[in-house]
């Protein structure tokens, strides 16, 4: 990925049109593709952003609403630059994670323990929501019912952990949780029209969840359509309670 956005769009494209929310998706995995799709259906949204490792995700856009960067959101130059050059932005949701890559899964015990794959979770789970909402604020306090959500997991509630293991990517998104409670209650300070979320999608059909699958109920096991329309009713209904949540796809408020 790059932070070269100048063949996708201009800045004024990337704003969003009026009438309607600029919404900026990030990551075009399974879940933030859907994210997108459900998006540029609706009539309140004027402009989807979506991020990704390549800029021809194929979605149907109807009204022409959908803008596609490529852009490494790991890197602080790229990220800041990118958000600097929009007028205007009323929802930013990160979709990006990891749970395993080619040589690493999940562990089910301490003996698997890799610190590289450790500081690798960190960095892809974690560390793009601080960036983004770093340079994302100033765009975000001007909107009147400005989110900033992040997908999270249920496995990152330290108090809902029964089974142990996992420890990279449960230590990643506790962390990750950490900070959206952090960014929740500075920015009520003095940002109050902002609502930030940790969201829990349940298991979704995507290539994240798919080595883990065998085992998971069919009616337990979601389309990624399914779970965008119920992400986006949780993120539809944040405004209507104090920011700082943790939300499961269903609306279960979950410990952290």
């Amino acid at each position: 990925m790059t932070g070269d956005t100048s063949d996708d769009m201009s800045a004024g494209e990337a704003g969003g049109r009026a009438g309607g929310r600029a919404v900026a998706i990030v990551g075009a995995g399974g879940i933030g593709r859907a994210l997108a799709q459900a998006l540029l259906v609706r009539d309140d949204i004027g402009q989807v952003i979506l991020i990704s490792r390549r800029s021809d995700v194929s979605l149907e856009d109807p009204r022409g609403a959908l803008v596609q960067v490529t852009l490494d959101v790991t890197d602080e130059e790229a990220v800041s630059g990118w958000l600097q050059g929009l007028p205007r932005l009323d929802w930013l949701i990160n979709t990006v994670g990891m749970l395993h890559d080619e040589n690493h899964g999940p562990e089910k015990s301490i003996r698997q323990f890799d610190s590289d794959h450790f500081l690798a979770s960190m960095r892809i789970n974690c560390a793009p929501t601080l960036l983004l909402a770093k340079h994302a604020h100033a765009l975000l306090k001007r909107s009147e019912r400005g989110v900033f959500a992040t997908v999270s997991a249920r496995v990152g509630s330290i108090e809902d952990n029964g089974l142990g293991g996992w420890y990279s990517y449960r230590a990643s998104k506790a962390a990750l949780n950490m900070a959206l409670k952090c960014l929740a209650i500075e920015w009520q300070r003095g940002s109050k029209s902002i609502r930030v979320a940790a969201l829990h999608p349940g298991t979704t059909d995507t290539a994240l969840s798919e080595p883990f699958q065998a085992n998971v109920p069919d009616d337990k096991l979601f389309t990624p359509a399914f779970t965008a329309e119920r992400l986006l009713e949780r993120i539809d209904s944040l405004h209507d309670m104090p920011s700082g949540q943790f939300l499961a796809w269903d609306g279960e408020r979950i410990p952290w």
